[in-house]
Formats: C-alpha cells, structure tokens, sequence
C-alpha cells in the first residue's frame, strides 16, 4: 500500500486512465477525504476513497489503481456505506 503521508491537501486524485476523479480535501481514518466541489450531485456533504485504491502518488497528483468511471463507484460515504448502494 502508498504511505498516505505523502498526499497532500488539494492534490490532484486521478484513475489509472488519467482522467480527474476528484481533489484531496484531507486523508482521515485511513481513506481521502475529497472536497465537496467533487461529490457531483452529493454536493452537500464530503465523500471517501479507500486508501486501498492508491496506486501512487506522483508529484501533485494521487493516481489509483482503477479507472475514473470504476473508482467512482466505489466512493464511499462519511459512514463507509458505498455511494453505489444507497437507494436515493
């Protein structure tokens, strides 16, 4: 796994098909926190990638392991239930 010490708030966090999933807010219990401007149509509140998805950080970005598309399905809320199981 990356050492999650070297991601920095505002790095950039992109798929492994280097295309922009979001922007670190802060790392927190283990997973990045992402500002909220990145929560699409969740705007109101923060969502979270595993840190289990980093596949590296490279100098101002955090690029993981899975696609964009892939990875945002696998955000998770404040609670750790996945975005892509809540029934809204």
């Amino acid at each position: 796994m990356t050492d999650l010490s070297a991601i920095r708030e505002h790095m950039e966090v992109i798929g492994a098909d280097g295309v922009h999933l979001g922007t670190v807010d802060k790392v927190e219990g283990g997973r990045i926190k992402l500002t909220r401007a990145d929560s699409g149509s969740h705007g109101d509140h923060h969502h979270y990638l595993s840190a289990a998805l980093v596949a590296s950080v490279e100098g101002d970005q955090v690029r993981l392991s899975a696609n964009a598309d892939n990875a945002a399905l696998l955000e998770e809320e404040k609670g750790g239930e996945a975005i892509a199981d809540r029934n809204e």
